[in-house]
């Protein structure tokens, strides 16, 4: 038996690590992708997830995640939570509800106090400076006040052979209030079958849901298509749709690992992610889109890493 797990961006790679350990041991699928996404939740320096992440258009941090049971299809997911340490928990705790299973707003966050969640303050000093500072550039240089939407999505199979798909986000940088991407929308963040496999993915919402992204790969998954290949399929083949209905497509990338612990990673950007298996040790890749709708991985060396450290941990002036 196999067990894996396969996550967006080089802020996953920790948890990704820790918990592949853990699933080697003979921890389950849920909590093993809970664990996992709540580590990059919990850090301050990652500013697209949880503590420290990004705030809304009037420095109010509203967070959405979701979280699938590919053996039942049970979901759960919340939208716009806010002052809730692990939005991923919460997305779990309401997968085992019959209704009200995706809650929004405050409906979310009371649920989440009333069922004893940790609630704090989610907005960081670093993160309010940085808001202040994307405020006067927006005022000084007449600049669109949008940037920043990477969402940890995460995949995860067990030696039960079981899976479960999950994904957090505090969503774009300067967002309306109230606004709500793909990440917690099923099909279109992210999708799981556990006779199959899982996907999810990252990027411009706006753009991402206007497709089935995580569905149609996992469909082409079950047809018998290699991870990769489905990926590549979907990905490219929707951003070039984009591009010829619309003029543009947004970024987006997406992860997948079918039943076999086999994965896939395609994307129109540039794009980090982790994995680890059965088969390999935990590493941090780089993905590329290539020729013939194609993707181009490779080992994130020491200067990619070096630079990314020094990047996010930059001092605010």
């Amino acid at each position: 038996m196999t067990y894996g797990m396969i996550a967006t961006w080089r802020m996953a790679y920790d948890g990704v690590a820790s918990m592949t350990e853990a699933l080697k041991n003979g921890e389950g699928a849920g909590t093993a992708l809970v664990e996992a996404i709540k580590k990059v939740e919990d850090y301050p320096f990652y500013k697209s997830v949880g503590y420290g992440g990004f705030p809304n258009e009037e420095c109010i941090l509203e967070m959405d995640a979701a979280y699938m049971d590919g053996d039942t299809f049970d979901i759960g997911a919340v939208a716009g939570i806010q002052d809730v340490k692990n939005p991923i928990a919460v997305a779990e705790a309401l997968s085992h509800e019959r209704f009200n299973s995706f809650l929004v707003g405050a409906g979310a966050t009371k649920f989440a106090k009333q069922a004893g969640f940790d609630c704090r303050n989610m907005v960081t000093a670093r993160a309010k400076r940085l808001w202040e500072l994307r405020l006067e550039e927006i005022q000084k240089h007449n600049l669109s006040p949008y940037d920043g939407h990477d969402t940890v999505g995460a995949v995860a199979l067990d030696l039960n052979k079981k899976m479960v798909a999950g994904t957090s986000s505090s969503g774009l940088f300067m967002k309306k209030s109230g606004r709500v991407g793909d990440s917690p929308l099923s099909g279109s963040g992210f999708y799981v079958d556990s006779e199959i496999g899982g996907a999810t993915a990252t990027g411009l919402g706006e753009d991402l849901m206007k497709g089935c992204l995580s569905y149609e790969i996992v469909r082409l998954m079950g047809t018998g298509m290699h991870p990769q290949a489905a990926a590549d399929q979907v990905v490219y083949g929707f951003s070039d749709l984009l591009e010829k209905r619309k003029g543009k497509a947004g970024a987006f990338s997406l992860v997948c690992m079918n039943k076999n612990g086999e994965w896939g990673v395609a994307t129109n950007v540039e794009f980090s992610f982790a994995v680890a298996t059965e088969k390999e040790a935990a590493e941090i890749y780089l993905a590329y889109p290539a020729e013939n709708k194609t993707t181009r991985i490779e080992v994130a060396d020491k200067a990619w890493l070096d630079a990314y450290e020094a990047r996010i941990k930059k001092p605010v002036d």
